[in-house]
C-alpha cells in the first residue's frame, strides 16, 4: 500500500505537532497533498479511471477547505504550509 502507518506517522510528526497529531489542520493538509500526488500520478497512466478522478476532485477540494479556515484563523500557518508542501493556490 502506498500509505502504511509508518508514512501516516512520519507526515504528522513533521507537520503537525506530535505523531499524535492528526486532527491539526497543518498535518491534514499535508496528508491530503501526499494523497493528491499519489491519485495524480496514478490518472497520468489510467486516464480512463473516472472513480480515482473524482476521489481526486473530493480532495482537493478538502485540502481547498482546509486551506480557506487556515487563512481566517492564521494567515501565518497558512503561508508556512504553503511554503513548506509547495502548495500553489
Amino acid at each position: 500500500m502506498y500509505l502504511d502507518s509508518t508514512k501516516k506517522a512520519e507526515l504528522f510528526e513533521k507537520y503537525g505537532k506530535s505523531v499524535k497529531d492528526t486532527g491539526s489542520a497543518e498535518s491534514q493538509i499535508a496528508l491530503f497533498t501526499f494523497r493528491i500526488s499519489h491519485l495524480t500520478e496514478h490518472l497520468k497512466n489510467n486516464h480512463k479511471d473516472y472513480n480515482t478522478e473524482r476521489s481526486l476532485k473530493r480532495l482537493v477540494g478538502k485540502r481547498r477547505r482546509l486551506l480557506d479556515y487556515l487563512i481566517k484563523v492564521d494567515i501565518e500557518r497558512y503561508r508556512a504550509v504553503i511554503r513548506d508542501l509547495g502548495i500553489r493556490k
